[in-house]
């Protein structure tokens, strides 16, 4: 094979187009024609050219075999894989292609079929299994491997390049060498997502237990971040599933999204969507935990309620909404330094409000996440990845079990729900104290429950100092424990808080102690059998 630099130009004399997305592809064909390169196609693609009044040859034409089996056999034939993957130069090669006859082919425009949005638009076996592409991808595989000679395009955005490289004598080893790495890219992800599919269903349909042996996640870059978590951290986002959420809203202002926003924005958004749209909920995110959570009979006063948990830590957060932004919500978020607004939409009155904070982004989602939805979470860890199913365990009234001689009252258990709710999305260990569907007070991350519970009870202290109140909102309230208590020490300190009704997983070797101070203080403690670290 003869060596290629960067600046090794390849004309195109031959082009070969098999697409799905035919996006762009007649006025690549006349740009292709005008500058005298035969023009070869597949059927469907050759009859968009046509159209366009252009002359193809069929690929057929050049096989001497007909499209068969409804075109699951069209281009698998050595005259199309031999003029993708013979070595120009090497002698051998060269006599085998003029003894059977074989054209080389110096450009493959190919794209596959549409297996991923098939799978999120339904669950019929038969017609997302006709979707599997096996032509396209031996195809773009073989010109990606012989890129030395050839161009391979999967990308219409890259059609313009490449017609401007080839005017300027040929189409350049460095941009040969980029196509071949987003085509093996794309093959690799469109591989993934098979696998994955097939392995859901495999294990969906209770024919098979266990992890599969080998996983590869893939993902199409969204944008290329100024820097990580840290400044001197390289970092990119990248799109997975076209799930409603960060990944995939319109950003209808603002700065440029940053690697902490996007990781806060997204546990925001998750929180929210936790709480049913017909009661106006917001959750106010600062370094991925609530400062605040609230539902209200208005968004505003959902805003407002969630505000008042922590004022402090509110400043330069991030704002999820259930429901579109209105005036009257956006007129109050504005009021603050805020990062983020996230909501399936927003009012042109809210969005002009908001446009006068120019720095202020504004995410519209056009919907919420299932909450119960299933999917996939990764961990990286030194030399691996660990992979969970997500958390979409909810926990309803009916699946508690009140442990203690008094019963909580309805407000109680309605609190309990809501903080167990909130808990949740607290990073462990967390305690959520909740009063009349709004967070009174959150103690997160710490490294006993203990702590966690004083931390909340602090946090409201604060909190009534600052709203002028005469007693914290942690009196009177429902507790959320994200896991058990191994001791009494920390449902204590929820009870000194002020806490009427404790609501926690249950499942601590100690949990008759608890359950008998819970007994002694006179309050409501429900157990759900749900852990949620």
């Amino acid at each position: 094979e003869a060596a290629m630099t960067d600046q090794t130009r390849r004309p195109i004399r031959r082009a070969l187009r098999s697409v799905y997305d035919k996006t762009g592809l007649a006025e690549l064909g006349r740009a292709l024609a005008a500058r005298g390169t035969v023009l070869v196609s597949t059927g469907g693609s050759a009859k968009t050219l046509r159209e366009a009044g252009l002359a193809v040859l069929d690929v057929s034409e050049v096989t001497g075999f007909p499209e068969m089996m409804d075109g699951r056999v069209k281009t698998l034939h050595p005259k199309v894989h031999g003029g993708l993957l013979a070595i120009r130069e090497d002698a051998a090669h060269a006599e085998a292609m003029r003894a059977h006859g074989i054209e080389g082919i110096d450009l493959l425009v190919s794209n596959l079929y549409p297996f991923e949005a098939t799978v999120a638009a339904t669950d019929d076996f038969d017609a997302i299994v006709e979707q599997i592409d096996i032509g396209g991808p031996a195809m773009i595989r073989a010109a990606s491997k012989n890129h030395a000679y050839v161009s391979v395009v999967t990308d219409p955005a890259d059609y313009a390049a490449v017609l401007a490289e080839h005017d300027a004598g040929g189409v350049t080893g460095a941009t040969r060498r980029m196509l071949a790495a987003k085509a093996f890219a794309r093959t690799a992800a469109y591989d993934a997502a098979i696998s994955a599919w097939f392995e859901g269903w495999r294990t969906g349909a209770g024919e098979a237990e266990g992890a599969p042996a080998r996983v590869t996640i893939s993902g199409s870059l969204r944008q290329a971040l100024r820097y990580g978590e840290n400044p001197h951290q390289q970092a990119a986002f990248y799109v997975t599933a076209p799930r409603p959420g960060v990944a995939t809203a319109r950003q209808v202002q603002g700065k440029e999204l940053s690697y902490n926003n996007i990781n806060d924005t997204d546990a925001a958004f998750e929180l929210v969507a936790e709480f049913d749209a017909a009661t106006p909920a917001v959750a106010i995110i600062k370094h991925a935990n609530p400062c605040g959570v609230a539902t209200g009979a208005t968004l505003r006063e959902a805003y407002e309620k969630a505000y008042l948990c922590d004022t402090v830590s509110a400043f330069g957060g991030i704002v999820a909404l259930n429901r579109a932004l209105d005036a009257a919500t956006a007129e109050e978020i504005a009021r603050i330094f805020t990062e983020v607004i996230i909501a399936p939409g927003a009012s042109e009155e809210a969005m002009a409000i908001i446009a006068a904070k120019k720095n202020l982004r504004l995410l519209l989602t056009d919907a919420l996440p299932d909450p119960a939805a299933p999917g996939m979470a990764f961990k990286s860890v030194s030399g691996g990845f660990l992979m969970q199913s997500r958390d979409a365990m909810r926990v309803a009234a009916a699946d508690l079990r009140i442990v203690t001689k008094r019963q909580p009252t309805p407000r109680e258990l309605a609190d309990m729900l809501f903080a167990f709710t909130v808990a949740k999305h607290v990073k462990s260990n967390a305690i959520v104290y909740a009063k009349d569907g709004a967070t009174a007070g959150i103690g997160a991350g710490q490294m006993n429950r203990r702590e966690s519970s004083r931390i909340g009870a602090w946090k409201a202290e604060d909190a009534r100092a600052a709203a002028g109140w005469a007693e914290p909102r942690t009196i009177g309230s429902a507790a959320a424990s994200d896991a058990f208590f191994p001791f009494a020490d920390g449902l204590l300190e929820c009870v000194k808080a002020g806490a009427s009704a404790v609501i926690q997983p249950g499942g601590s070797m100690r949990d008759a102690e608890v359950i008998a101070a819970a007994d002694e203080a006179g309050i409501a403690m429900a157990f759900t059998g749900v852990r949620h670290f």
